[in-house]
């Protein structure tokens, strides 16, 4: 049977556009967002943007304090070596359940994933590798073939992604984290569950603090260009 695609409702496409400038880091940790300028810049009314808010906060990605607005998310060092930890138990429960369930088809996704890393490595494109350092991740949930799991691993993915984007660009983080990458897809490969596991672990828990010392900032303080203009965290809202 042919599946038909449904169009997005407006809601839906702002949310999709929202996220994707907040992950890709358009708007800037603490950005301050106003609902009349969301709507005038997409031409929409507030309703479907009141919407999008209510949806990316649930996802983490925003939040409202009384009296003030609402903001982009931002993140201390504790809190992101906090959901690292959570990270790491979730996934490496999902690695076990992939390997078990359908260990050719991880290979086959990680292969083709790790080949794309190292091409956007070598090109030196920052942006390229993080969506298939993400899209690496993910694939342990979908093959993992249990839909609660992967509810709990996607409740904090795009705030993963969002910190990854801003911290983990460097050169000699993508060079570590590469040669990572393609390290568990040889564990697989051998069928060492048991290594590829606490090689995932430590990939995932440790590798927080290298995002901080790479970056050299604080993503809080991290400058975001919106419209053209440098915008920091909280300056104006958008």
């Amino acid at each position: 049977m042919l599946k038909v695609e449904l169009p997005r409702s407006l809601a839906e496409a702002v949310t999709a556009r929202l996220r994707e400038e907040i992950v890709e880091g358009e708007l800037a940790l603490g950005q301050s967002l106003s609902e009349s300028k969301i709507a005038a810049r997409y031409e929409v009314s507030r309703t479907p943007v009141r919407e999008a808010l209510a949806c990316l906060a649930l996802e983490g990605l925003v939040h409202t304090e009384p009296q003030q607005g609402t903001f982009v998310f931002t993140i201390n060092r504790e809190q992101f070596a906090l959901m690292s930890e959570t990270r790491s138990i979730l996934e490496t429960a999902a690695l076990r359940l992939a390997m078990e369930r359908n260990r050719t088809g991880l290979i086959k996704h990680w292969k083709r994933l790790v080949g794309a890393m190292g091409v956007a490595l070598r090109e030196g494109n920052a942006k390229r590798y993080s969506r298939c350092d993400s899209e690496f991740h993910v694939a342990l949930f979908e093959l993992a073939a249990n839909p609660f799991l992967a509810a709990a691993g996607q409740s904090f993915s795009a705030k993963m992604a969002t910190v990854r984007n801003r911290l983990g660009s460097s050169p000699e983080h993508m060079e570590r984290s590469y040669g990572e990458h393609a390290e568990l897809r040889e564990l697989v490969e051998r069928n060492e569950t048991s290594l590829a596991a606490q090689l995932l672990e430590r990939h995932i828990r440790f590798k927080g603090e290298n995002f901080w010392i790479a970056a050299k900032v604080t993503p809080e303080a991290k400058p975001s260009r919106v419209s053209g203009r440098m915008r920091t965290a909280r300056s104006s809202s958008i």
